[in-house]
């Protein structure tokens, strides 16, 4: 279909699977990102909210316009917190009879199983869950590119045909991410390992930092930033979720404990036997595990860092990045480190083995200095 221009005034030439108009329920950020998506290969896009607010300022941002009387959706999209999406689901499909309806949350097993219980029409349901978000919600927070290049997952069961989950199918593509099938069970006992706890070992960690020294927190560096990142988590959002997928979230809690208790036990006495290599192996698994992460583009792949120090100055930072790419270096990942009260910065960038002599070389010769 023709690309209409954007509220920025640029008009799109990608093509798009959706024919559209798609519903989009629940406005923050992944509802507001996902219109911003769609909108930029043209698909009409209506949005609603328990919040007039919030949709105007959606609307504003090119995310879609508000929801009126008379439209007939191909496609609804929930994106409601957890403990409203099965109830916000079953009106959606009892009020547009025609269209085919998903959710986004973060748990999918007990939504399905709350829309059978209801008698709702899952014939024209089924849940999916985009493995994108960002620390800041609300609508001020969407991007049309969130969902690029990363998976999305749809929880597939026996209700609903081939056919219909088509338009969900398209609706991933037309993101730019990666779809995923499995079954809820399978969705719910996999997120359970890879972010649901991850939260809750990152939130119990944070708050041993709550009583911790003055001069204890001064001294932190990128591990802690990096292992207590997610504690900036709402946790109101955080207990519906962990609420609804308990528990294969406590069945992983409990074998972590277990874990928990034989590093303690090992540290008890160190010097007893078998106690030193003990602690060994437990921190050797943790880099078989790490190894098995998916890296960019879904490779297992390790790359080399190096640590570059940045003057605290404005654009320095857009300079680097800048003069990797003129050296034809591709950066695969960076992260920032800035302690207080230091007028320099540490970029830690990767990138492939084999361009970390060149990249040194040509780096040091345009000014810049090399930590280590």
């Amino acid at each position: 279909m023709a690309a209409e221009p954007s509220a920025q005034g640029t008009t799109p030439e990608l093509e798009s699977r959706l024919s559209g108009p798609v519903r989009i329920v629940g406005v923050g950020l992944l509802g507001t990102s996902i219109g911003l998506g769609l909108r930029a290969r043209g698909i009409e896009v209506v949005l609603a909210d328990a919040s007039p607010t919030v949709v105007s300022i959606s609307s504003d941002l090119g995310a879609g316009r508000p929801a009126a009387s008379g439209d007939r959706p191909q496609l609804i999209v929930v994106a409601v917190p957890p403990d409203v999406t099965a109830e916000i689901v079953a009106r959606e499909l009892a009020d547009f009879p025609d269209a085919i309806v998903t959710d986004v949350a973060s748990v999918k097993l007990q939504i399905l199983q709350t829309l059978r219980e209801r008698g709702a029409d899952i014939s024209r349901y089924i849940g999916s869950h985009p493995m994108a978000g960002r620390e800041r919600g609300g609508p001020l927070s969407g991007r049309a590119d969130l969902f690029v290049g990363r998976p999305w997952v749809v929880a597939a069961h026996d209700a609903i045909s081939y056919k219909r989950a088509s338009a969900i199918d398209d609706l991933i593509l037309d993101l730019g991410a990666t779809l995923v099938e499995m079954s809820p069970e399978e969705h719910d006992r996999g997120v359970a390992l890879i972010s649901h706890v991850p939260q809750v070992v990152s939130s119990l960690l944070a708050r041993r930092l709550v009583d911790a020294p003055s001069a204890a927190v001064n001294l932190a560096g990128q591990g802690v930033r990096d292992v207590t990142r997610l504690a900036a988590s709402d946790a109101e959002l955080w207990v519906q979720i962990l609420g609804a997928n308990a528990a294969p979230v406590r069945e992983i809690l409990a074998a972590y404990r277990e874990d928990l208790d034989r590093f303690i036990e090992a540290l008890g006495d160190v010097d007893a036997p078998g106690a030193r290599r003990r602690v060994a192996e437990e921190i050797a698994g943790g880099n078989t595990g790490v190894a098995r992460l998916p890296g960019k583009h879904g490779i297992d792949k390790r790359f080399a860092t190096m640590i570059v120090m940045v003057d605290d100055k404005p654009g320095q930072l857009a300079r680097l990045f800048n003069e990797i790419g003129e050296i034809g270096v591709n950066l695969e990942d960076v992260r920032l480190e800035h302690s207080p009260g230091v007028q320099v910065g540490l970029a830690e960038i990767s990138i492939v083995p084999e361009a970390v002599e060149r990249l040194t070389t040509e780096l040091v010769a345009r000014g810049w200095r090399i930590a280590g």
